[in-house]
């Protein structure tokens, strides 16, 4: 009981700053009819009731699954296995990302159907999961987070000269809509629970940096499309 108090009072601390400036703008300058005061404090009780939901079953849902595969796979002999895994668990988990999704289809509509949203879920979906990989290496082989982070954006500098400009800025939304809710809560507890489990690792050093690089992965991949598609424009 205590722990879902936790997590109402922890949503009240976040939301109330926004309502104290909608009032602050509905007395002063939007003064809505009645009726719009009443959908948008439905709304905002939706998102609240959403919140508390979604949170208390990431604390004692995904975390705690996130954790104990972890641990298990840590613990293995082979741990060069943990690269494929790295690779299958973050293809589905970016395929799975409801945020993913909308922002494909966003991209589709925007795009009147030339970019399709199945061809930019699949390549979101790849660069995560190759990105995840990578991150399973580095547990594996104790690489250090600057030699992939630091040559992962220079590489990114260089491909914004080469892609296309319409990718430029979906390739940065798209990094952040893949640190979504999957990635954040499954992705990042399974990999902190493998540097736990494996003596030679520091779960601190080597369990972060994961959300880093999934953000990193999809502005490369999709700015790798744009320099795909601008030269099979000429």
């Amino acid at each position: 009981m205590g722990e879902i108090i936790d997590i109402i009072i922890e949503v009240f601390q976040a939301l109330f700053p926004l309502i104290i400036f909608f009032v602050f703008f509905q007395l002063r300058y939007l003064k809505l009819p009645s009726f719009e005061v009443l959908k948008v404090s439905a709304g905002i009780l939706m998102t609240a009731i959403g919140m508390i939901l979604f949170l208390y079953g990431v604390y004692n849902g995904f975390f705690p699954i996130g954790l104990k595969i972890g641990t298990f796979f840590g613990s293995i002999e082979h741990m060069w296995i943990l690269i494929p895994v790295g690779f299958i668990l973050g293809y589905m988990a970016t395929f799975a990302e409801p945020a993913v999704r909308v922002l494909c289809y966003q991209i589709e509509k925007s795009s009147s159907g030339y970019l399709q949203a199945k061809l930019m879920l699949y390549t979101l979906s790849f660069g995560v999961a190759v990105f995840v990989a990578i991150a399973m290496a580095k547990i594996v082989y104790g690489i250090p987070f600057l030699y992939i982070i630091v040559p992962g954006y220079l590489l990114v500098l260089i491909l914004l000269w080469l892609s296309d400009k319409d990718f430029i800025g979906i390739a940065f939304d798209a990094g952040g809509v893949a640190t979504g809710p999957m990635a954040v809560t499954f992705l990042m507890s399974m990999v902190v629970g493998m540097a736990s489990a494996h003596t030679e690792r520091n779960a601190v050093v080597d369990g972060f940096g994961l959300i880093a690089m999934i953000a990193l992965a999809p502005i490369i991949f999709v700015m790798l499309l744009g320099i795909y598609v601008k030269y099979k424009r000429r």
